[in-house]
């Protein structure tokens, strides 16, 4: 009965730390560190299954690593064909229960001479990738627990113990095949909130990132660039035309242009590495960047301009940069750089400029950006009457 409490608690333990992991990383490693406490493994892993190249990706190793096994590995994949027990069940579906059971696999070959620890007929074909994994990594064998998510296989969990501790058995299996489900109830859940926090930091029409972001992101960037002199470079843009788009066409078409727009300026940031496209609200975007230098931000910019004039409705952007690596003075935080990088898009807007006006190359953008705040009233005059 101890044992069965013993269980019973590193179930609810499961449960509790993955719930309170605020990352999917940190959801990740909390699910294999439990899994591998709760079966007196060494090491665990964490793995989903991509339909698409059809592999297996570890997500996560935990316990003793072996040499090579990284924490967080970028590319430890595996391809599915070469686990002949993951395509028995790999495009299966599963509702309400009736789940795929975990089998175990040795370094020696299949338990006691017959198939490996299966039921239902999961598993049973031994793996000789796996033993020969096991052997490789000294760890003498293993338990592996399909994870199933919404009905599908989404990964599986990997629990090992090294060579000369007791070999995992039935039970140990059956108890894996319930530390999986809890795995997958906390994987769903760290979904969701995954989905709000990208909610909360999304645009929900272009998919950009908002406002928030970029205060959050504008705020990282200032702090690296006090800290090692990073060059942090802001471009602000106003999309011209977009209240005669909403008012001759109407809204739907108004948001297809923001739309359009916003692929164009993703399109464009990813010419530098690293940027955030973002749409701040209305018709105003912007592009953050940290690390390239200002005359590659300007020729982006410039080419962001030229696109956007090619659009088949609205009339181009007023476009305005800030950039620590042009003469604007010290930048001691992300206001200052914003207030910049806007004056030089209202100075974009009153001249009706085809192409990006850039702060610190011309002193009247600087003067404009330290002089006091303008009302509604100056602000819609220096844009310019036209829409």
């Amino acid at each position: 009965m101890g044992g069965d409490d013993a269980r019973l608690r590193a179930v609810v333990s499961l449960a509790q730390t993955m719930a309170a992991a605020h990352t999917p990383r940190g959801s990740w490693r909390a699910a294999a560190l439990g899994a591998c406490e709760a079966l007196d493994g060494s090491f665990a892993a964490l793995s989903v299954w991509e339909r698409g190249p059809g592999r297996l990706r570890v997500l996560v190793n935990a316990g003793e690593r072996a040499e090579g096994e990284e924490e967080f590995p970028e590319e430890e994949t595996y391809p599915v064909y070469q686990f002949p027990e993951i395509t028995e069940f790999l495009h299966e579906r599963w509702a309400g229960g009736g789940e795929p059971d975990a089998w175990v696999e040795t370094a020696d070959g299949p338990v006691g001479g017959t198939p490996s620890v299966g039921v239902r007929g999961y598993g049973r074909g031994y793996c000789q990738q796996r033993a020969a994994a096991l052997r490789r990594r000294g760890r003498g064998c293993c338990v592996v627990a399909p994870i199933v998510l919404h009905g599908r296989a989404w990964g599986e969990l990997y629990v090992a113990r090294p060579v000369g501790e007791p070999v995992f058995g039935r039970q140990d299996a059956d108890f894996a095949t319930v530390l999986a489900s809890v795995v997958a109830a906390g994987i769903s859940q760290a979904e969701r909130l995954e989905e709000v926090r990208k909610l909360a930091f999304t645009d929900p029409l272009t998919g950009l990132a908002n406002r928030r972001s970029v205060d959050v992101r504008l705020d990282e960037a200032v702090e690296r660039h006090r800290a090692d002199g990073a060059v942090v470079s802001l471009v602000v843009c106003d999309l011209n035309g977009l209240k005669r788009v909403n008012d001759t066409h109407g809204h739907a078409v108004g948001d297809r242009l923001l739309e359009r727009f916003g692929s164009v300026l993703s399109r464009c940031g990813a010419m530098l590495p690293g940027a955030l496209a973002a749409r701040l609200g209305g018709d105003e975007f912007c592009l953050l960047a940290v690390g390239p230098e200002s005359d590659d931000v300007i020729r982006v910019a410039t080419e962001l301009c030229d696109r956007a004039a090619e659009l088949e409705l609205g009339d181009g952007v007023a476009c305005g940069i800030a950039s620590t690596g042009d003469p604007i003075g010290p930048v001691v935080s992300a206001r200052r750089l914003f207030r910049l990088a806007d004056a030089a898009q209202y100075r974009a807007k009153a001249a009706r400029s085809t192409e990006p006006v850039v702060a610190g190359r011309d002193g009247e953008v600087i003067r404009l950006a330290d002089a006091p705040p303008r009302s509604p009233h100056d602000r819609r005059h220096l844009r310019g009457s036209r829409p």
